[in-house]
């Protein structure tokens, strides 16, 4: 109850030392506010990373295995060389595949190209095809919301047909119902079966909805009649992924007739070297990040030791009175404390009200936004700042002796 008491006093005096020296306040706040507008910023700016990169991710689909003739990530020139001397991935393959990967719910081979699609007097240079069958659906985890998407007959006849992204139907077909419109695809004609559900971006930067699946039959019929494949892979439970990477590697290499001892000349990619390669690099941006923000919280901190010692200075006198009175070490302690505390807690709520307009317009290039952690995590800095930077003045405050304190002019 006693120390409640002190407390309650010390906090008092603080906030009247505050508001008879607002002007030196708000100047020595000066520099914690560039420091805690840095910390919301950047934790803003993190964040928003995150949750756009984690979303991009997710399109992949935690439970999918790649098979690729080369690594996502490539660590050197040297690797990259070798791995383009592997022979690609085929048809041949592909059906090998799905007859050896019988713990997979779901395989799908993906053919891909970039071609030029028009519609009556309206063209799109550059849209990506994708050549596979009507396993793809549970493998990339599409969806339809008109129409329906390839079947099996679709693929086993190579009908031509086609189900096309809504960025498709929007900018080829506008207002015309695109079920049963028939779309030219690098010259020969496809008719709309369903469109996809809104997909977004991949990464911020690839638009998954400027897309028509095409089944793989009329793919190589139409357009590559030896493509290169990538194999999806849909293991079902993320839990057993490894045993099932392992699974997928051993039944690959029968595929490829590949003799024991002899290296992989496949790989197996996933969702999680995504992940890796984006906190590795994340780290890196917070690191640069976090050593610009404390250099700024320390220099605002320094700004904020000096101004309490000039304080303790000024209040000398005062501190011996308060000691000769009864005061306790603790209670002149708490009170300087208190008042640096509360300078930066001042300049945090300020570096806040600078940082949300600014989180606004970096909307504009990236998905940022200002969340109450960040808001917390950007006051809890400024106060700690605080705390830190005034205990040395605090604790030579605290130490005075009355004596010598009553003698100060």
């Amino acid at each position: 109850m006693k120390l409640a008491t002190e407390l309650g006093e010390a906090l008092r005096m603080a906030l009247q030392a505050l508001a008879a020296n607002k002007l030196r306040a708000g100047l020595t706040t000066l520099g914690i506010v560039i420091g805690v507008a840095t910390v919301t910023l950047m934790g803003t700016a993190i964040e928003g990373l995150n949750r756009s990169f984690l979303q991009s991710v997710s399109k992949i689909g935690a439970d999918v295995l790649f098979v690729d003739r080369m690594d996502w990530f490539i660590e050197s020139r040297e690797v990259w060389l070798r791995m383009q001397k592997r022979r690609p991935i085929d048809l041949a393959d592909a059906r090998a595949l799905a007859r050896e990967a019988t713990f997979a719910p779901a395989l799908a081979p993906v053919a891909r190209a970039s071609l030029p699609v028009r519609y009556e007097n309206r063209r799109s240079s550059s849209v990506f095809i994708v050549g596979t069958t009507e396993q793809y659906q549970e493998t990339a985890g599409v969806r339809v919301s008109l129409g329906r998407f390839l079947s099996a007959a679709d693929v086993a006849g190579g009908r031509p047909v086609c189900v096309i992204g809504t960025e498709v139907a929007t900018n080829l077909l506008r207002r015309d119902p695109p079920l049963g419109r028939r779309l030219n695809i690098g010259g020969r004609t496809f008719e709309v079966i369903g469109v996809l559900e809104r997909q977004g971006t991949f990464l911020g930067a690839f638009s998954l909805d400027n897309q028509i699946i095409l089944p793989l039959s009329a793919f190589v019929a139409s357009f590559q009649s030896r493509p290169e494949l990538q194999i999806q892979v849909k293991v079902g439970n993320v839990a057993h992924l490894e045993d099932a990477r392992e699974e997928l590697r051993q039944a690959m290499r029968r595929v490829r007739g590949l003799a024991p001892g002899e290296p992989d000349d496949f790989s197996i990619n996933q969702q999680q070297q995504f992940v890796r390669l984006f906190q590795q690099v994340g780290g890196t941006i917070a690191a640069v990040g976090l050593f610009i923000t404390g250099l700024s919280l320390f220099v605002g901190g320094i700004g904020i030791m000096n101004i309490m010692f000039v304080s303790v200075a000024e209040r000398t006198r005062e501190i011996g009175i308060r000691k000769a009175v009864g005061a306790k070490r603790r209670a002149i302690l708490m009170q300087f404390l208190l008042e640096a505390a509360g300078i930066c807690l001042m300049g945090g709520l300020l570096a806040l009200g600078i940082a949300w307009p600014l989180t606004w317009v970096m909307q504009w290039f990236l998905p940022a936004a200002l969340s109450l952690r960040v808001a917390a995590l950007a006051l809890g800095v400024a106060v700690t700042t605080g705390l830190v930077s005034g205990f040395m003045p605090a604790w030579r405050a605290a130490r005075l002796d009355p004596v010598e304190a009553l003698r100060a002019e």
